[in-house]
């Protein structure tokens, strides 16, 4: 695989379009902003989105679908996740049989309950696919520090190849087959996040933050089992790994938002302020809603939907859980 496609023009499509090209690869990295393409081929950065950082002057920026689609061996999807199946819709006329697409977004549809595979799938049925995701925040893999990931695919021949194009000293790809399991983590885990900001917001201390990442473990879990996914998917990078950068990393944009809210600010006010996309603010509804449908018990998740989305009380949420009733932490 010498050419990759890259489609969003974000920090998290920008840094990994650096890392191809770091493993030599040749990049062409599809925005949707036209000032995001202007400042790539003008001046090899992304003052919008990944600002101070300098891109490879290889890198080619475009606006046009096509020109992303042109000769590319394999294809990254870096759009927000609840935007992904309008930009499949858009691509599946252009992609080409057999080129494999590769998810490197975290979350799960509103609406339908559906994992980012099932919402590629819809549109393009017969393509293969592989998911990347684990701890990772854009800046740092962008600046080349070392980085471990979660690199999943059924077809394990596949998944090598991928791990050869994209894999570099600095950015280190592990083998994965469960798909589901990777992806529960890598949505699940903003949304834990989100508890964990406002565990921080309220000064409820490091015990209660400590406590909430455990049993959002055990949540996720329970929730990828569901689903035909594997526990121990969950103690790996996409896991475990993830959910403890989010939870602890003061870069987290999911964390943050939570401190925000836990500091007593309305979420309108808090995403007015932002350009980037917490992912966990819609994972959190989609996720709460699809382990109701499957009878999975996840009470964190719950309750930060009914903060999110519900109007519920800060102090009232966290109270409910603290009163719930002393059970066996395995089952």
């Amino acid at each position: 695989m010498q050419r990759i496609g890259i489609i969003g023009g974000g920090a998290w499509g920008t840094a990994l379009a650096l890392t191809a090209r770091r493993a030599g690869r040749e990049v062409v990295l599809w925005a949707r902003e036209e000032e995001v393409v202007a400042a790539i081929n003008r001046d090899h950065v992304n003052p919008l989105f990944l600002p101070g950082i300098a891109l490879d002057p290889a890198i080619a920026a475009t606006r046009a679908l096509d020109e992303a689609l042109r000769g590319a061996e394999a294809l990254l999807l870096v759009a927000p996740a609840q935007h992904l199946r309008a930009l499949v819709a858009a691509l599946a006329p252009r992609v080409p049989a057999g080129l494999p697409l590769v998810i490197c977004v975290k979350g799960i549809e509103e609406g339908s309950g559906a994992l980012m595979t099932e919402v590629v799938a819809d549109a393009l049925p017969d393509a293969p696919l592989a998911v990347l995701s684990g701890p990772t925040f854009a800046g740092e893999v962008a600046r080349g520090l070392p980085t471990a990931v979660t690199l999943a695919s059924a077809d394990r021949a596949l998944g090598e190849r991928l791990i050869a194009a994209l894999g570099t000293r600095s950015f280190r790809p592990y083998l994965a087959a469960d798909l589901v399991g990777v992806q529960i983590g890598g949505a699940v885990k903003n949304v834990l996040a989100i508890a964990c900001g406002i565990v921080m917001g309220r000064g409820l201390g490091d015990n209660a933050r400590a406590a909430l990442i455990t049993r959002g473990l055990a949540e996720m879990v329970r929730l990828a089992r569901a689903k035909g996914g594997r526990s121990e998917t969950l103690m790996g990078l996409s896991g475990l790994g993830d959910l403890v950068l989010t939870c602890t990393g003061p870069q987290s944009r999911n964390q943050s938002l939570g401190v925000a809210l836990g500091e007593g600010r309305g979420l309108a006010e808090i995403l007015a302020g932002r350009r980037s996309v917490a992912e966990g603010v819609s994972s959190a509804a989609a996720a709460a809603a699809l382990a109701a449908r499957l009878g999975v018990d996840m009470p964190i998740t719950a309750a930060v939907d009914a903060i999110l989305h519900r109007g519920a009380a800060i102090d009232a949420v966290i109270a409910g859980l603290l009163a719930r009733p002393f059970t066996s932490e395995i089952r």
